[in-house]
C-alpha cells in the first residue's frame, strides 16, 4: 500500500469508529429507559439532547477546524468518545446522563465536520470521487454496532460495561490511526470564524439540497417502522424490514457513489437520487404492500445515499469559506431537515394519515431535482 491507501484506509477507520459510537448509543436506549424508569414523553426529552448538543456544535465547529487544523479536532473528539460514551452508560441519575448526552451530541459534530474536512483534503489528492465510500463504512457501522449490541443484550451486559467495550475498540483505532491523518493547518484558504454569517449563493443551493435530503432521511429512520405496520400491515416480526431494506441502500449505495460521480458527475447523480426519493415513496404510498413497498424502501435508500455526500464535497470547495466553515454552514442547513422531518411526519399523520405525510416527503425528492436543475451556474462558483 502506498501512502495515500494507508491515510485513506486510516480515515475510513475512523469513519467506521464514528458510526460504531452512535450505533452503540442508540442500541441500548431501552435499556438506559428502564434503568431510569423513563415514560416514552421522558425518554423522547432525552433524546433530544443529541441533536441539541449538535446544533450547538454547529457555530464552533468550522471555525475549530480552520483555527486547528481536522487533525487535532479529530483526535480531541476521540479521545471525547472514549471518556463520554462509558458516562452515558454509568451516569446515576437523568440529572447528570441529559448533560452528558448533550455533549455527546456535540462531540459526534466536531468529529462529523473534522473527519469530512480532512477526507475532501485527501480527495483532492487522489484527484477523484472518494467521500462517499467514508460515509458508506459510517453506515456500516450501523449494523456493526447494532449487532454488537443485541450481542450484549443477549449476554446481559450492562450498557455502561459495553460502552467500556467500544471504548477500547476507540483507543486501539485511535492509536493505530493518527499517524496517517494529515495535519491541514495551512490550507484551509477561505475565510474562517464561527459560523454565524449568510451562506453564499452555493451553500445556499447544496445546504438546501442537503436540507431536502436529510429530512428524506430522517422520516425513514424514524417511521420506516411505524408505515410498515400500520399502512403495510406487515406481520409482526417483518416490521423492521423497510427500515433493514432502507439502511441497507442507503449503505451499499454510498459504496458505488464515487464510482458513478466519477462516471457522470455531481450534478446528474443529484438529480436521480432526488427522482429515486420520490418514485420510491410514491410507489410505497400508491401500493402499500408488503413486496412492492420494500422495494419502494429500497430506491429511497439508493435516493439518500449520494446526497450528504455530494453536497459536502461540493461545499468543501467553496471559493469563498475554509473547507471547515463551509461544511459547518452546510450541514448547520441540512441538520435542520434532519429535526424537523419527522415530527412532521407526525403532525401531518395526526391531521390526515401517514400516507399523506410519505406523499408530501416524497416531494422532497422533487425539490431535489429542481435546486439541481435550474440556474446550475451557481455550481460554478466551488
Amino acid at each position: 500500500m502506498n501512502i495515500l491507501q494507508k491515510r485513506r484506509l486510516a480515515l475510513g477507520s475512523l469513519f467506521f469508529l464514528a458510526g460504531l459510537c452512535f450505533a452503540s448509543w442508540a442500541s441500548r436506549i431501552p435499556d438506559i429507559q428502564l434503568k431510569f424508569q423513563l415514560s416514552e414523553a421522558q425518554l423522547g426529552t432525552l433524546l433530544l439532547g443529541l441533536p441539541i448538543g449538535s446544533l450547538i456544535a454547529l457555530p464552533a465547529a468550522g471555525f475549530l477546524v480552520h483555527r486547528y487544523g481536522s487533525r487535532l479536532v479529530i483526535l480531541m473528539s476521540g479521545v471525547g468518545y472514549l471518556i463520554f460514551l462509558p458516562l452515558i452508560g454509568f451516569s446515576p441519575s437523568i440529572w447528570v446522563l441529559v448533560p452528558v448526552v448533550m455533549v455527546y451530541g456535540m462531540i459526534g459534530n466536531m468529529m462529523n465536520i473534522s473527519l469530512n474536512t480532512q477526507a475532501l483534503g485527501l480527495e483532492d489528492e487522489y484527484g477523484k470521487s472518494i467521500l462517499a465510500s467514508f460515509h458508506g463504512l459510517w453506515s456500516l457501522a450501523g449494523f456493526t454496532g447494532a449487532g454488537i449490541g443485541a450481542l450484549m443484550i443477549y449476554l446481559d451486559v450492562l450498557p455502561g460495561f459495553h460502552y467500556l467495550v467500544i471504548s477500547s475498540i476507540v483507543v486501539v483505532v485511535l492509536l493505530l490511526a493518527q499517524g496517517y491523518i494529515r495535519s491541514d493547518l495551512q490550507n484551509g484558504g477561505g475565510g474562517g470564524g464561527l459560523v454565524l454569517k449568510k451562506p453564499d449563493g452555493l451553500l445556499l443551493r447544496v445546504g438546501g439540497i442537503a436540507f431536502l435530503g436529510m429530512m428524506a432521511e430522517g422520516c425513514m429512520f424514524d417511521w420506516s417502522g411505524v408505515y410498515f405496520k400500520k399502512v403495510v400491515q406487515i406481520e409482526e416480526g417483518l416490521v423492521a424490514l423497510g427500515y433493514v431494506s432502507f439502511m441497507g441502500a442507503m449503505a451499499s449505495g454510498r459504496f458505488i457513489t464515487d464510482k458513478i460521480i466519477n462516471t457522470i458527475g455531481r450534478l446528474p447523480l443529484i438529480r436521480i437520487s432526488g427522482g429515486l426519493i420520490f418514485s420510491g415513496l410514491m410507489v410505497s404510498v400508491l401500493f402499500p404492500v408488503p413486496v412492492v413497498a420494500t422495494i419502494g424502501f429500497l430506491l429511497v435508500g439508493f435516493g439518500v445515499a449520494a446526497i450528504v455526500p455530494i453536497a459536502y464535497s461540493t461545499a468543501g470547495r467553496s471559493k469563498l469559506y475554509s473547507p471547515g466553515v463551509a461544511l459547518a454552514m452546510v450541514s448547520t442547513i441540512s441538520f435542520f431537515g434532519f429535526l424537523v422531518g419527522p415530527p412532521l411526519i407526525g403532525y401531518i399523520a395526526e391531521l390526515s394519515s401517514l400516507k399523506t405525510s410519505f406523499t408530501l416527503v416524497a416531494i422532497a425528492g422533487l425539490g431535489i431535482v429542481w435546486l439541481s436543475s435550474v440556474r446550475v451556474g451557481v455550481f460554478s462558483e466551488e
